[in-house]
């Protein structure tokens, strides 16, 4: 296990969380909540993790979001958390509040057109099976495949990809399990810029991650909360904390749980389930 050097100690912030009026969860979903499945709709949360998240919605004190790369609702359907969570689908493109109500961001025809011609360029290749059409994206997952049949797909597919891309101004990413074109208004750091902005600048915030996109929400949150990194496998990471799922992802979460449910006053000192470890090693404080 590598020695970690984090700029902030997780204790100190749940301290903050149960000392907090407000608070904020932001939450991927794959490979953060729930490993990753070769079949997209059988990828269901680690068990336990939605009846926790549940009960911190009902705390009334913090406020969770997720932020994902899938459709609002098609996660809403993978979760079934009551009262429903507050959803940005689509990298942002979508948001899906927790009273049902929805919109989506306009896709202009340039992007719309271009996107398009990407999956013509796919169905020219063969790999209409692997495509996952969402607004503003067009997503290849390839899960499963040997090595070197992705990277030959890799190669393939960016081949015409990139002058697409190029002339209509939208991006190429990388993500865990495959490659996305996609309009560059889906964007989750924009998301969580946002809705940092609209909390007050001392409320504990927190992000869960797990693929190396997250990077840019972790960049984007700077020192102004607790970046989380949740994967089994060690990666390099601007994150503040690596925690190995399930076990210590649901202890976490138990922490914070615990957390919001102490009273406001008084509360300088909770007793974590978390254990303490290598993971906990800190600097600055």
């Amino acid at each position: 296990m590598p020695c970690f050097q984090y700029n902030t100690n997780p204790h100190a912030f749940l301290r903050k969380v149960a000392r907090s009026r407000r608070s904020v969860l932001l939450l991927d979903y794959d490979g953060t909540l729930a490993p990753f499945s070769k079949e997209r709709d059988h990828a269901h949360p680690y068990p336990g993790v939605c009846e926790l998240v549940t009960e911190i919605i009902e705390t009334c004190r913090t406020r969770v979001a997720f932020i994902t790369g899938r459709p609002a609702h098609e996660l809403l359907d993978l979760i079934h958390i009551s009262p429903a969570p507050e959803i940005w689908g689509t990298h942002g493109l979508e948001r899906l509040r927790s009273d049902g109500d929805y919109k989506v961001r306009d896709i202009d025809p340039v992007t719309r057109e271009a996107l398009d011609k990407g999956d013509q360029w796919l169905d020219g290749l063969g790999l209409e099976y692997l495509v996952e059409k969402k607004p503003g994206t067009l997503a290849l997952h390839w899960r499963g495949l040997s090595p070197d049949t992705i990277h030959d797909i890799r190669g393939n597919v960016l081949l015409g990809w990139l002058p697409i891309a190029d002339r209509a101004g939208l991006t190429i990413e990388d993500f865990d399990g495959g490659v996305e074109l996609r309009s560059p208004l889906g964007n989750k750091a924009d998301v969580v810029r946002m809705l940092l902005n609209q909390m007050q600048s001392d409320a504990p915030v927190a992000f869960l991650g797990d693929d190396v996109a997250d990077e840019r929400v972790y960049e984007a949150m700077q020192d102004r909360g607790l970046r989380v990194l949740v994967r089994p496998h060690w990666r390099e990471t601007a994150a503040d904390l690596w925690l190995r799922p399930p076990e210590q992802l649901i202890e976490f979460l138990q922490d914070w749980l615990e957390a919001c449910r102490s009273p406001r006053k008084g509360s300088s000192h909770i007793a974590f389930t978390l254990a303490a470890g290598e993971k906990y090693l800190h600097r600055g404080i």
